[in-house]
């Protein structure tokens, strides 16, 4: 089939001949007619298989006529990334080049001004991460009740990333009557239970098993000691031909430390994690994209959607914590048909993960080994980091006493001897305890001395403690006279009459004072 057969815009279908694309990939040939349709679609299909152009494509030639309002979008394209919602925005400025259709980028670590000033213009398509469109929401400068097309983009990693309350708010503040597009690589229950509460009689597409990496990636995995991790990855980047690649650690700290490595071993290493400012992130990215920079060390905030053309390699560092980012990892290589090379280092603490990955994606990982290193095995105790080796840890059990098994823990059937025993045991008397022995009495504490008297004493004067200097002041204030009231020191205002006096009296004084002055 090709894309003039899907009922796709003129302008469109000029757009898409530009970039040299005729035939469309499995997701965009069932995904675009349903939403051209105007149904409710739940997209599911794996990384780099072009989810982006299948919701894009026809959201544009729905959204050709009409106009927006000031501070109205007609369309909403939820990311959970700023670099999703930039290469989202990307593809909307390629394929909607021949439209008229106006756009606005709300992501964080950018002002407010710039894209407030986009939304009270009035814009067609917007694109925005969960945080900053809330933001902007509870600001004023945004309204939501207009919106035509809704489209919740890589929903699996909003689960991930703990933006779901959030999707729920935002939904709660859209129109009732709207069109919604739910995509996602995996579907766990949680997806499916949030797709059943947004969409309403949804057309399932789904062009592959969930959770599967593409054919075109050949996987293996090398298995070392920890402390020979890094001198493994050297050993890769020099023997593989590797163009540019995708380095993944699961902490951000390690990112910066793996990065001065690489460059100190003479490579050309950038890093890219959340907690870069966008603006650091955004020209790291650009400059890989570029070629400036060949490899890039990334937490998972590349591994979703990020589309690198030609990326020939991706390497695991460190084991994925959850299976699902083994596979959007992979995923950035052998993309558009191309074929790809993926390799994850992995160490005898792994087992449980590596395990957990191979049941997700149905197949063993084929192992290889590296040239000076030795091979361990999976769950060899021997072959565990030695205490206080680089990059060693203490395994969680270690120091611990060893858990009983199931088999060696007592039965129902020995609880009631175990509780007549105890019973046995209250009834039985107690051994008196002696009494406890009485302390002696602490003898009367001595009044403290002080600096003077402690200095009169040694200069061979007679000792005045405090005591003694209180005892005569208290001496010299007794007397013989009995005080009653007030005593001979009544106040001279309390002897006068409390008679009032005549009116007549207090003018003729009163007088008399005015002609002495």
């Amino acid at each position: 089939m090709l894309f003039s057969e899907l009922g796709l815009g003129p302008d469109v279908l000029r757009a898409i001949e530009d970039k040299g694309y005729t035939q469309p990939t499995p997701i965009q040939e069932q995904a675009i007619p349903w939403v051209l349709q105007g149904r409710d679609v739940l997209g599911c299909a794996q990384t780099g298989t072009g989810k982006t152009a299948g919701f894009t494509l026809p959201m544009i030639s729905l959204l050709a006529s009409g106009r927006a309002r000031a501070r109205m979008p007609r369309s909403l394209i939820l990311e959970p990334t700023r670099e999703l919602a930039a290469q989202v925005a990307d593809s909307f400025e390629m394929y909607g080049k021949y439209h008229k259709l106006s756009m606005a980028l709300l992501i964080g670590g950018e002002t407010f001004s710039e894209q407030v000033k986009k939304l009270d213009r009035g814009v067609d398509v917007l694109i925005a991460t969960p945080g900053r469109l809330i933001d902007l929401f509870e600001r004023g400068n945004i309204m939501l009740n207009d919106i035509k097309v809704f489209v919740i983009d890589e929903a699996d990693r909003m689960l991930d990333m703990g933006f779901i309350p959030d999707i729920e708010r935002i939904v709660s503040k859209l129109p009732k009557t709207r069109q919604t597009l739910f995509f996602s690589a995996t579907m766990p229950p949680e997806i499916r239970r949030l797709a059943d509460a947004f969409l309403t009689t949804p057309q399932e597409v789904t062009v592959a098993p969930p959770a599967s990496p593409a054919e075109t990636v050949t996987q293996a995995m090398a298995l070392v000691q920890d402390m020979d991790k890094r001198k493994a990855l050297r050993h890769l980047l020099r023997t593989e031909d590797v163009k540019n690649a995708f380095i993944f650690c699961n902490r951000k700290r390690d990112i910066a430390v793996l990065q001065k490595s690489l460059e100190r071993h003479g490579f050309n290493a950038g890093a890219l994690h959340g907690d870069m400012v966008q603006s650091k992130r955004t020209e790291t990215l650009d400059l890989f994209k570029k070629g400036e920079i060949s490899l890039l060390v990334c937490s998972d905030v590349a591994a979703r959607g990020i589309d690198v053309q030609g990326l020939s390699h991706v390497f695991n560092f460190d084991v994925p914590l959850t299976p699902d980012d083994y596979v959007h990892r992979i995923g950035r290589t052998g993309r558009a048909g191309k074929q790809g090379r993926a390799f994850m280092l992995a160490t005898p603490d792994d087992t449980k993960l590596v395990g957990a990955i191979t049941r997700l994606i149905k197949r063993e990982i084929p192992m290889i080994a590296i040239d000076g290193l030795e091979t361990a095995e999976f769950g060899d105790e021997d072959a565990r980091p030695r205490r206080g080796g680089r990059g060693g840890s203490r395994s969680r059990s270690e120091g611990r006493p060893e858990a009983r098994s199931r088999d060696e823990r007592p039965n129902r059937e020995e609880r009631p001897a175990r509780e007549e025993r105890a019973v046995r045991d209250e009834r039985a008397p107690r051994e008196e305890r002696p009494l406890r022995e009485e302390r002696p009495e602490r003898p009367e504490r001595q009044p403290r001395e002080s600096l003077a008297a402690a200095e009169a004493r040694r200069n061979g004067e007679p000792r005045r403690d405090r005591d003694r200097d209180r005892r005569r002041r208290r001496d010299d204030d007794d007397d013989d006279v009995s005080v009653i009231g007030f005593g001979d020191h009544m106040p001279a205002f309390m002897l006068r009459s409390a008679r009032p006096r005549p009116a007549a009296e207090t003018v003729a004084e009163s007088a008399e004072q005015s002609q002495e002055g």
